[in-house]
């Protein structure tokens, strides 16, 4: 099995804006790709700033290609990220899960 792990931040008064968009367009799209496991959805507050850490867990790299494309390391945004994200992760990271 292979994690995934995005993070991305928002200014503090999007808090649960961005949440609500993530429970609402993000995790149904990650939701409905065959080969997707589950997923952790993190968030904080530091120093200001609102934290999002999401952490989607699939079968295998090809499962993950076909959901973020062929080259699977770059962060896959959507429309509505632009009005809340301050800057745009141009990749993720990816680990084998042994435990």
């Amino acid at each position: 099995m292979i994690a995934r792990i995005w993070h991305g931040t928002t200014a503090i008064e999007h808090f649960e804006e961005y949440t609500e968009l993530m429970k609402t367009i993000a995790i149904p799209d990650y939701s409905k790709t065959p080969g997707f496991k589950d997923l952790t959805f993190l968030r904080s507050k530091i120093s200001g700033v609102a934290h999002f850490t999401l952490i989607t867990y699939w079968d295998n790299l090809e499962v993950i290609k076909k959901f973020a494309g062929e080259d699977y390391t770059k962060a896959k945004y959507y429309p509505e990220d632009r009005k809340y994200l301050l800057e745009f992760e141009a990749e993720v990271a990816h680990h084998e899960v042994f435990s």
